[in-house]
């Protein structure tokens, strides 16, 4: 008899179902292991084998044959571990196919017959779901994640025999119900507006970025707070929905970063300058989320931008524009999602100094102009707030008197006002002010007869492209939302404007 169980594999964002034959027959006994896996899989058969036997279950002594459905796609992970055992033992007469049927399976086997932890337990669920079965058995640490998925029943399972004694209805299992609790806020050891003093005007950047969920890059000397600047950027951002936690907490997962915890808070990832393409964008013999995947819906933070590596910041162009990344290798096609805020800062020169009202600077202009071209322009036209932070009076630095205490508690009122206004007119929360496309701002914005005149008199002294002439469009609506104004004024346009005028 030829036994199936169901599993799952996760080929980038999304999951394949997979089905795990197993042949026991006559001859001298083996393991044999087909359908394109990795080593990980080939590995399987001594950690199935004794798992088997440490949980006083009959391995059988004949020639196994193992195969993982459809063939030609690659399977990667230890997940396989459990649905190979019960393939095994449903292929040798202890458990029969209608008890491991409607059901998808997947689990690491440790070799007591205990289950661990795996990686991408959300994108299993919802595999399994989309393919119709009721019910999913995982580790009991991967249940919390899996939970998320509405629709279908998680198990946890701790072993492989507390698993057949279940099967055989001897002793049951409870699904895993969530518990719903009240989230208390998570303390954010990041800056607030409260605490960065002066700097009006790059607040008032950050706000409109936070609002409209707008590239934003800071430029200045030095020492002027452009770093503290950015970090204050996690405290403006608005919580995270249901579905975006669920997206959020399946890249973190698929990484292999977290296994069990649910990602509640927008992320803030910071890589060094010294990552490579691979890293930040994502990709590898076997496919992995990049760093712009992982701060999808959060922030992407490049410190000192123009010292990360040409190539590296060119394949940013893409996604970007596209809000998600293709990965082609030799393996197979993946696509991850990456819908980011970039936020980067930069020095004006190799010293910092340029146009510093303190210190001189020492870069010869050969120098200077060859540091700011490491940022080409097609990346420039895809950010859309350059503001210049300059130097604070060090005498002011510890005077208090001047902080207000509000300007946080402000922001975010306004932020809430703008995002409101974003999800009444766009009929929802997946689209935002960035994200519009020409066809949205034609149909969706009313702009004055004033404002296309003074759009295109400044576009055409500005040498604006016509990326750069929708992107004053996208951030003067941003700014019209933040004041509650239903129409885009020549005022927003104007002050929309200011922030291209640096490139």
């Amino acid at each position: 008899m030829v036994a199936k169980i169901l599993s799952a594999a996760p080929v980038g964002f999304e999951g394949h179902l997979i089905e795990v034959e197993s042949d026991a027959t006559k001859g001298l006994p083996s393991l044999q292991i087909v359908g394109m896996g990795n080593k990980a899989i080939d590995e399987a058969k001594e950690r199935v084998k004794s798992a088997i036997i440490n949980s006083l279950l009959e391995y059988p002594i004949k020639r196994i044959t193992i195969n993982l459905a459809p063939a030609e796609l690659p399977k990667d992970g230890t997940h396989y571990d459990l649905p190979i055992a019960l393939a095994i033992l449903t292929s040798s007469g202890q458990l029969r196919q209608s008890e491991v049927s409607q059901a998808a399976f997947a689990g690491e086997l440790a070799l007591d017959g205990s289950l661990r932890p795996i990686k991408g337990a959300i994108t299993l669920a919802e595999t399994a779901k989309k393919a119709g079965l009721h019910c999913i058995y995982l580790p009991e640490a991967n249940v919390q994640q899996a939970s998320l998925v509405e629709g279908i029943s998680v198990i946890g399972i701790a072993s492989l025999k507390a698993l057949y004694l279940h099967l055989k209805d001897e002793i049951r299992l409870i699904p895993y119900t969530p518990i719903v609790t009240q989230h208390q806020p998570i303390a954010n050891d990041n800056p607030t507006l409260d605490d960065v003093h002066g700097q009006e005007q790059a607040k008032r950047a950050l706000i409109i970025a936070a609002a409209g969920h707008h590239n934003i890059l800071l430029t200045g000397p030095p020492g002027t707070g452009k770093t503290m600047l950015a970090r204050t950027l996690t405290g403006l951002l608005p919580p995270l929905l249901s579905e975006e936690k669920i997206a959020v907490t399946k890249l973190h997962s698929l990484s292999g970063e977290t296994v069990n915890d649910i990602v509640t808070v927008r992320p803030f990832r910071s890589p060094h300058h010294t990552a490579s393409r691979i890293a930040l964008i994502g990709g590898g013999t076997h496919p992995k989320p990049g760093e712009i995947s992982l701060a999808h819906l959060g922030v992407l933070f490049l410190d000192e931008i123009p010292e990360y590596p040409r190539a590296v910041l060119e394949a940013l162009r893409q996604p970007l524009e596209d809000r998600n990344i293709s990965v082609s290798r030799v393996n197979g096609h993946v696509n991850y999602p990456a819908d980011f805020m970039l936020v980067a800062t930069m020095n004006p020169c190799p010293c910092g100094f340029f146009g510093d009202s303190v210190r001189e600077c020492s870069c010869g202009s050969a120098q200077i102009l060859s540091y700011q071209r490491r940022l080409s322009g097609p990346l420039l036209d895809r950010i859309d707030l350059i503001v210049s932070v300059s130097r604070m009076p060090n005498d002011t630095l510890l005077d208090i008197s001047d902080i207000q205490k509000t300007q946080q508690t402000d922001a975010l009122n306004m932020i809430n006002i703008a995002s409101t206004a974003q999800h009444d007119r766009y009929k929802g929360s997946i689209k935002n002010n960035s994200n519009l496309t020409s066809r949205d701002i034609k149909n969706k914005l009313t702009l004055s007869p004033e404002v296309r005149q003074l759009l295109g008199t400044a576009t055409d002294k500005l040498n604006l492209s016509a990326r750069s002439y929708f992107k004053v469009i996208r951030v003067a609506r941003t700014i019209a939302d933040l004041e509650n104004s239903a129409d885009i004024t020549v005022q927003h346009i104007g002050e929309a404007l200011q922030y291209r005028q640096s490139t």
